[in-house]
This record gives C-alpha cells, sequence and structure tokens, in this order.
C-alpha cells in the first residue's frame, strides 16, 4: 500500500467492494502515522479470536503477511456526490476530520476531492466585491 502512495505521489485512496462502491480510504496516516499502541490495539481482536485467550505463538505472530488494505482502512468511507457545492465539501471535511473525500456517481467512485483541491478551486473562483 505505501508503494501505491509513494509511485502515485498521492496521500491516499479509495478502498471499494467488488462493484466499485467506496467502503474505506487508506491514507498516509493510516500506513505509517498510528502509535505501536494503536497498530497493536487494531491487531488484537482477531488475534484474540483466533487465539481464543492463549498467548499466541511469537513464530507465528512473525510469519503473518502484511496487513490488507481492508486491515489499514478508515471504515465507512465518507462520500459525496457530483453536485455537492464547495462549501458542504469543506463542512464534511472539517465535521469528519479528514483530509480528502471520494466523489460518487451511481455507486461508484468518479473522482475524489482533497483539501488542496478545495483550496485551489477557492483561490481560482472570481472575487465578487461587495457592494
Amino acid at each position: 500500500m505505501a508503494a501505491l502512495l509513494v509511485e502515485k505521489r498521492i496521500s491516499g485512496v479509495p478502498v471499494v467492494d467488488g462493484s466499485g462502491a467506496p467502503i474505506g480510504m487508506v491514507s498516509e496516516g493510516d500506513v505509517i502515522g498510528r502509535s505501536e499502541a494503536e497498530r497493536e490495539a487494531r491487531q488484537d481482536w482477531w488475534l484474540t479470536t483466533l487465539a481464543e485467550g492463549e498467548a499466541v505463538n511469537p513464530e507465528f505472530l512473525a510469519s503473518l503477511s502484511y496487513p490488507t488494505a481492508r486491515d489499514m482502512m478508515s471504515a465507512p468511507a465518507i462520500s459525496i456526490d457530483e453536485k455537492t457545492s464547495l462549501g458542504e465539501i469543506a463542512g464534511i471535511l472539517t465535521k469528519h476530520r479528514i483530509k480528502r473525500v471520494p466523489v460518487v456517481c451511481d455507486g461508484r467512485i468518479v473522482g475524489i476531492v482533497s483539501r488542496a483541491d478545495l483550496l485551489r478551486a477557492l483561490v481560482a473562483r472570481p472575487h465578487i466585491p461587495a457592494e
């Protein structure tokens, strides 16, 4: 996942289901920005279930593969439609404390609006002087 973010020069990517509908987002913060305690807490639920309360063998833990996008993603995905106004987008980003939001049309992602995109759009708007 980290390689994808670096290769595409992006800071987050949506996770979609089989039909292309967004189910979550994976960001740089999801990949590397969590404390060790937070990373362990995210794994504990499935390790506890697997071990049924017994200590998990350290060799088994070492053999585990890298987490999947589903393991790392922030969910559920917050999304907008193509007609969402700039003001509404700003409100959604602020309310949910997120940096980007997928744009959905007919249940499928057609784009993403980031905070940087929002700022560029606001700067590009013509200034209308007050009367």
